[in-house]
C-alpha cells in the first residue's frame, strides 16, 4: 500500500477523499441533511426522493468501483516497483558471482550518498582503503576446464574474497579482476590484508576432476577521507596492482608516487609511438643468418629499431608491449614487413628475410591474408619469407595458430619456432604444429661451458633437430669456442654478434658484398 501512496493516482485517491470529508464536515455544521430532506418532501411528487435514492446508488457504486480500482492499482504498483528493484539489481550486480559490479561501484560507493545509518557514516569517517586484485593464470585454467569450468573458478573466488569481510563491499569489475573496500585498517593491517588475498584465491580449487589454481596480484591504497574523491584512491590502487603484475603471480604492493610517473611516462610514450607509427619511423635492422657448414650468409632477421628524436633508442620490448596493449601492433607489423619485403629485394635470391610476429598477431584470424597481401605489393615470392614464432604465441588460441599455420605453409612460408626451450611445453609444440625450423635461444648457448645440464639440453635440442629433420638455428654465438661447439654438435644456421650486429638496409647491403668477397678470398 504505501507504493500506491507514493503514486500520482494514490496522491489524488487521497485528495478525493479529503474533499469529501470535508464537504460532509460542512454538510453536518450547516444541518444541511434537513435542507435536503425537507426539498425531498417538498418535490416528493415529482419524484425528487427517487432521484436521490439513486443518486447514492450511483456513489455507492462508484464508491465499490474505486475500491476495486484501487487494490487493482495498488498491485501493478508493488509490481512495478518490484520489476524495477529486479532491474536495479541487475544493473548494478554481476549475474554470475552475484556481487556488485562496476556501475554499483560508481553510483553507491564513489557519488556517496548521504546515509541514514549514523554507523555508517562513522564507518567511513574512519578511513578506507581500497584493494584491487587481478587473476593470473586464469585462461589457462580456461583452455583446461572449459569456460564453465571457468565460471566455477570464479564463483569460488569471489566467496572466498567475500569470507575475509563484507560481503557488500566486495565489487566483480568484470572478467578476473575485483575490488574490495575494507575499513579501519592500519598499515600492518592492510598488508596482511592482502597477503591473506593472495592466500584465499591461490588455494587449489576442484572443478571436474581437476585441481586448477590461479595466481592473484593485489595493489592498494588508502582514501585520504575529505581531501580527495574515493575514485582518485581506487585509480591508485590499480596501479599499484599492475606493479605487482609487472613482477611475477602473487606480488602485492602499495601505492606509490612513482608509479603514477610510469603511468605518465607511459602514456608520452604510447603518444610517441603513435606518431611513429604514423610516420614510419621505426625502421627494420637486420642481423646476419650464417649457414654454419659453408659460412654464406643464408638470411637476415629483421629486428624492430626505433630511434627517437632525441637520439635516444628505445628498446623493441618496451615498444612493442605498448603496440600490442594498445592494439598499434598491427599497423607496427605492416610497416616494418613492408620495408624489410622492400630490401629483401635488394638481396641475392637465396638469402630469406625472417620475421617475427608477435604472439597478440597469432590470434588474428586475418594474419596470413595481410602477410600475403605485403608479399604480393613488394613482389617479394612467399617462399624467401621466415615467419619466427614463440612457443608462448601458440597457446593463446590453439585452434587459430594451426589455421594460420597451415595457411603459411600453403602459401609457401616457412615457419620457425624461436626462442626453443623457453616457452610452454617445447615438445609439446613439435608434435602439434609444423615447422621448418627451430632456434635454440640464446641463454642455452651462454652458458653451456658453465652448466653441464645445459650443454647436454643443447645437445638433446640439436639432436631432436637431426631426428625430426628439421633445421637448428643458434642465437647468441658470440665467441669461436661456441661456434667450434656447435659445428661438432652439426648445427645447421648461427647467428650473433660473432657474425654481425643487427645493422639498417644499407649496411647490410655491403655486409652481403664483404661476405661474398670473403669467402671468395678464402675459397
Amino acid at each position: 500500500m504505501p507504493v500506491f501512496f507514493q503514486s500520482r493516482a494514490g496522491r489524488q485517491c487521497v485528495s478525493i477523499v479529503g474533499f469529501g470529508v470535508t464537504l460532509w464536515l460542512l454538510g453536518t455544521l450547516l444541518q444541511l441533511d434537513d435542507s435536503l430532506v425537507a426539498f425531498m418532501t417538498g418535490f416528493g411528487e415529482y419524484g425528487a426522493d427517487k432521484l436521490v435514492l439513486a443518486l447514492g446508488i450511483a456513489g455507492a457504486m462508484s464508491f465499490i468501483y474505486s475500491v476495486l480500482r484501487i487494490a487493482d492499482l495498488r498491485k501493478e504498483m508493488e509490481l512495478r516497483a518490484a520489476a524495477q528493484a529486479k532491474a536495479d539489481w541487475t544493473a548494478t550486480h554481476d549475474h554470475l558471482t552475484k556481487l556488485p559490479n562496476r556501475y554499483a561501484f560508481e553510483r553507491k560507493i564513489l557519488s556517496r550518498p548521504i546515509k541514514d545509518d549514523e554507523a555508517e557514516i562513522e564507518e567511513w569517517d574512519r578511513n578506507v582503503t581500497i584493494f584491487s586484485v587481478d587473476l593470473d593464470g586464469f585462461k589457462k585454467v580456461n583452455d583446461l576446464v572449459g569456460h564453465k569450468g571457468g565460471d566455477v573458478l570464479l564463483i569460488e573466488v569471489a566467496r572466498r574474497i567475500c569470507a575475509l569481510g563484507n560481503a557488500d563491499c566486495v565489487y566483480r569489475f568484470g572478467g578476473d579482476e575485483f575490488i574490495i573496500v575494507a575499513f579501519a585498517l592500519t598499515a600492518q593491517r592492510e598488508e596482511r590484508f592482502a597477503k591473506l588475498l593472495i592466500q584465499a584465491v591461490t588455494r587449489p580449487i576442484h572443478i571436474d576432476g581437476f585441481a586448477v589454481e590461479v595466481g592473484a596480484s593485489v595493489g592498494y591504497d588508502r582514501w585520504v577521507e575529505g581531501a580527495e574523491p574515493l575514485e582518485d584512491a581506487a585509480h591508485r590502487a590499480d596501479l599499484a596492482m599492475y606493479e605487482a603484475k609487472s613482477r611475477g603471480p602473487n606480488h602485492y604492493f602499495v601505492f606509490e608516487a612513482s608509479m603514477q610517473d610510469k603511468v605518465t611516462e607511459r602514456a608520452a610514450l604510447e603518444t610517441r609511438l603513435r606518431a611513429a607509427i604514423s610516420n614510419k619511423a621505426i625502421k627494420p635492422f637486420y642481423q646476419p643468418l650464417i649457414d654454419l657448414k659453408t659460412g654464406q650468409l643464408c638470411g637476415f632477421e629483421a629486428l624492430a629499431r626505433w630511434i627517437g628524436d632525441d637520439g635516444v633508442n628505445i628498446p623493441p620490448p618496451v615498444f612493442i608491449d605498448i603496440a600490442e596493449e594498445t592494439g598499434m601492433i598491427t599497423a607496427l607489423f605492416e610497416n616494418l614487413l613492408t620495408q624489410a619485403c622492400s630490401d629483401a629485394l635488394t638481396w641475392p635470391e637465396h638469402v630469406m628475410l625472417s620475421f617475427n610476429v608477435s604472439p597478440v598477431q597469432m590470434e588474428d584470424r586475418l594474419l596470413t591474408s595481410r602477410i600475403l597481401k605485403v608479399l604480393s605489393a613488394s613482389r617479394l615470392p612467399p617462399q624467401r619469407l621466415e615467419v619466427e614464432i614463440t612457443e608462448n604465441a601458440l597457446i593463446q588460441d590453439p585452434t587459430i595458430a594451426a589455421l594460420i599455420l597451415d595457411e603459411l605453409h600453403a602459401a609457401g612460408i616457412q615457419i620457425a619456432l624461436d626462442d626453443f626451450g623457453t616457452g610452454y611445453s617445447s615438445l609439446a609444440q613439435l608434435a602439434r604444429y609444423r615447422f621448418d625450423k627451430i632456434k635454440i635461444d640464446k641463454s642455452f648457448i651462454a652458458t653451456y661451458r658453465d652448466d653441464e645440464r645445459q650443454e647436454k639440453i643443447v645437445r638433446a635440442m640439436l639432436g631432436l633437430g637431426r631426428s625430426l629433420n628439421i633445421k637448428t638455428t643458434a642465437e647468441g654465438i658470440e665467441e669461436h669456442g661456441q661456434l667450434a661447439f656447435l659445428l661438432q654438435l652439426g648445427c645447421d644456421i648461427g647467428q650473433g654478434y660473432l657474425f654481425g650486429k643487427a645493422m639498417p638496409a644499407a649496411e647490410a647491403g655491403i655486409f652481403i658484398s664483404d661476405r661474398n668477397a670473403s669467402l671468395a678470398s678464402t675459397a
